[in-house]
């Protein structure tokens, strides 16, 4: 492997500062790992032109031989999800309805990256509107699985997370809104934060005060690159009111240390049997508990009080009438809703049929699960679940129809272990958890209490380091 991909992100952006290496030899170096890896796994689409890549990458080079630097992403290859605007760019959301749609403007997110010297090279794949936790779309085809390209890379930022466990790319985006950033994590070994809402603006959007599900954040091999790249994504932007002021973003690339002695973890499982887990997984995740206790945590079982059933019809009605309300226009155009996947339209017709009534009885039940997990936040300092409930599927299954032998109800049925995170609104980030008895990766999710971002991140960094599963590459890496 090239040695500038082998370099983690911090070490690559101080040896970029420090011109130990050049904007034009990094560019050079991932262009040549996305060459001969891409076509195996499908993780880049929309990839640019080369000599304008170099050409960009020298004009890097010549601010920095000037004294000038744009920030820690100065000279990066990154490759924007395929969800929000890019400018200059095509951004399809994974929909032939704007296939080949040129965006106008950048969001918040991608302008604060290229403010930091970022180099766009592509978009990462994505399914259709990032819908399902499985990357394919009728746009650009399936993203495969960087551990076994027979399987699925997860999604809906499943082409990020392959990139990035590919060294296709130093760390890249995502966002989330059911487990978008953490199922890809968890099923490619790298690490997913699902951030608090308003760590990273999210906008442009027509509902910037209603967006409380989607969060945007980033996906790396390390703790650390997640810091780098979150303390450029993160802070208040006006445009988005909901953005918090009190954020310090630098705090996540400088602050992650911490003594862990005492901490306490409180471990969810499979939610007192209400998950369905395919075999192998529950004990893999299990037997990754021990790294928190040799980091000097102290981990208890703890069965939550609450109904679960309840907190997932809540969910189903919360997500159909927010993805209804942005794409029931599409769908009362007989044309356009011709070219929406079939669950796309389940969503839309579902969301339409709900009252008022229906979606504040939904709002109370989410903030009853919010208290619930509150308080047990007064017993604990964080707690941790599975990430998924399965191991990686077969890439050419839509979805998986039955977990241990239990039917799916819908499409995203098998996701179910994300939403405690995203109906409570607490950052999550999805952590390595080893290798099952198939050879595939496992991940956790560590949730921490309203808006401890970067203590979720430090408690993260101690169990990585005392566990070693994110260095694990993938055999395609040999």
């Amino acid at each position: 492997m090239n040695d500038i991909v082998a370099l983690e992100a911090v070490a690559l952006s101080k040896a970029i500062q420090t011109r130990d290496v050049s904007c034009v030899e990094v560019m050079q170096a991932y262009l040549a790992q996305i060459e001969r890896f891409n076509p195996q796994v499908n993780a880049i689409v929309a990839m640019q032109d080369r000599d304008t890549l170099i050409g960009q990458a020298r004009q890097r080079d010549e601010q920095l031989a000037r004294g000038e630097s744009s920030g820690p992403l100065h000279g990066f290859p990154q490759a924007p999800k395929d969800i929000l605007p890019v400018a200059g760019m095509v951004t399809t959301k994974g929909s032939p309805i704007y296939a080949g749609e040129i965006s106008q403007t950048d969001a918040i997110v991608y302008e604060r990256m290229r403010r930091a010297g970022s180099i766009f090279i592509g978009r990462t794949n994505s399914p259709e509107f990032g819908l399902g936790g499985h990357t394919y779309n009728p746009v650009y085809g399936t993203t495969r699985n960087a551990f076994d390209p027979s399987r699925s890379a997860g999604g809906s930022s499943g082409g990020a997370a392959v990139a990035v466990a590919l060294r296709m790319l130093p760390f890249a985006d995502g966002s989330d809104m059911m487990g978008s950033l953490r199922t890809p994590a968890a099923f490619n070994n790298v690490f997913g934060f699902r951030t608090s809402p308003g760590c990273v603006p999210y906008a442009p959007a027509d509902d910037v005060f209603f967006q409380q599900f989607s969060v945007v954040g980033p996906i790396a091999r390390t703790v650390e690159d997640l810091g780098l790249l979150l303390s450029t994504q993160a802070g208040f932007d006006a445009r988005a009111p909901l953005s918090r002021r009190s954020n310090a973003p630098a705090a996540f690339a400088h602050s992650l240390e911490r003594d862990m002695r005492g901490v306490r973890i409180g471990w969810l499982g499979d939610l007192d049997g209400h998950l369905p887990m395919e075999a192998g997984l529950a004990d893999t995740c299990a037997s990754a508990l021990k790294h928190f206790e040799a980091a000097g945590c102290i981990v208890e079982p703890v069965q939550v009080p609450f109904d679960f059933e309840r907190l997932w019809q809540a969910w189903l009605d919360l997500r159909s009438f927010t993805f209804a309300g942005t794409n029931a226009p599409l769908y009362r155009d007989a044309a356009k809703r011709a070219q929406l996947k079939p669950e796309a339209v389940w969503e839309i017709e579902r969301g339409l049929r709900l009252s008022g009534e229906d979606v504040s009885r939904a709002a109370r039940d989410r903030s009853a699960w919010y208290q619930t997990l509150n308080a047990l936040f007064t017993r604990f300092d964080f707690l941790v679940m599975p990430a998924t409930q399965v191991f990686p599927f077969d890439a050419t299954l839509h979805w998986p129809a039955s977990i241990g032998g239990r039917e799916m109800d819908t499409y995203h049925r098998w996701m179910e272990a994300v939403v405690a995170a995203t109906m409570a609104s607490l950052p999550a980030l999805c952590a390595p958890a080893g290798f099952g008895p198939n050879g595939l990766p496992a991940g956790l999710q560590i949730i921490g209490p309203a808006q401890m971002d970067l203590a979720v991140m430090q408690v993260g960094l101690a169990y990585d380091r005392a566990s070693g599963y994110s260095r694990v590459q993938s055999t395609l890496l040999d």
